[in-house]
């Protein structure tokens, strides 16, 4: 990790807190930039669509098991 000498060190010269500070430094420059649009973009469905088919295949496997067993 690289040396930070505005991070507090302790005595042993290990900065606890070193990733917590370069990633804040990361989201304070803004991270990455969508295009300088004004309004933000709308979020994308993809983690309810995952979550739909995910259930969706939970149910079918269950339902090949129960079929199976019973069969």
């Amino acid at each position: 990790m690289a040396h930070n000498p505005q991070a507090p060190q302790s005595p042993e010269g290990h900065d606890p807190a070193g990733s917590t500070q370069m990633f804040r430094a990361f989201v304070d420059d803004g991270g990455p930039q969508h295009g300088g649009r004004g309004a933000a973009a709308p979020a994308p469905a993809g983690p309810r669509v995952g979550l739909i088919v995910g259930i969706a295949a939970a149910v079918a496997i269950l339902g090949t098991v129960v079929w199976l067993a019973l069969g």
